[in-house]
């Protein structure tokens, strides 16, 4: 099957699960290719704030996760923290896109010095050194001046800074309507065209 993009996705223990179950649905629907990375954070954070408590085991999680989107195996891989020769590891086989959403600040702080710790940093590390797209959505407030500082260091690099603060100019009555918001900013971003949410003066 020939997809229209593939990007890793990976989400960290910041709050704002909601958003990114709405972002990996509606890239699935995109004919998207999702190479998926989890925090044992966010796995805790999913649960708390959106009741959805998946499997600890990776074989297990995958087989969920594509039952519940209705995609192939092909389409929806899930990687471990420490699968060091998945693709997204690489520069040579990595995809040239990439979202962290939420993105916590300590992520953030790893990130933008180099650390690698994980395959989340890694693969955000990949994407940076091979010149490629690296979407940022933090969720704090208020930043720090260390948070401001690590965010401008990113965005010299040509990372994408997108807090999750959404716009309410389209009169949102429900919080998927303010999650969607966002997830349309960053399909704009990807060039990926969609009707999610309207524009300013539509």
């Amino acid at each position: 099957m020939n997809f229209k993009e593939t990007v890793t996705l990976a989400v960290t223990g910041a709050s704002g699960s909601g958003y990114f179950l709405h972002l990996l649905e509606t890239l699935l629907k995109n004919d998207c290719q999702i190479y998926l990375l989890l925090s044992d954070a966010a796995k805790i954070v999913l649960k708390t704030e959106c009741d959805e408590d998946w499997p600890e085991d990776l074989g297990a999680l995958n087989d969920a996760l594509r039952q519940k989107f209705s995609v192939s195996k092909d389409q929806l891989i899930i990687l471990g923290k420490k699968d060091w020769f998945s693709v997204v590891a690489s520069g040579s086989s990595s995809p040239s896109k990439m979202i962290i959403c939420p993105c916590s600040c300590g992520t953030l702080a790893s990130i933008a010095a180099g650390l690698s710790n994980n395959l989340i940093e890694r693969a955000a590390d990949v994407v940076i050194k091979e010149r490629g797209q690296l979407i940022i959505m933090p969720r704090e407030t208020p930043f720090s001046t260390i948070h401001l500082q690590n965010m401008l260091t990113l965005s010299k690099l040509g990372v994408t800074i997108m807090p999750l603060a959404p716009g309410f100019y389209h009169k949102p009555k429900t919080i998927d309507e303010i999650q969607l918001f966002m997830v349309a900013r960053v399909l704009d971003h990807l060039k990926i065209k969609h009707e999610i949410s309207h524009r300013w003066c539509e």
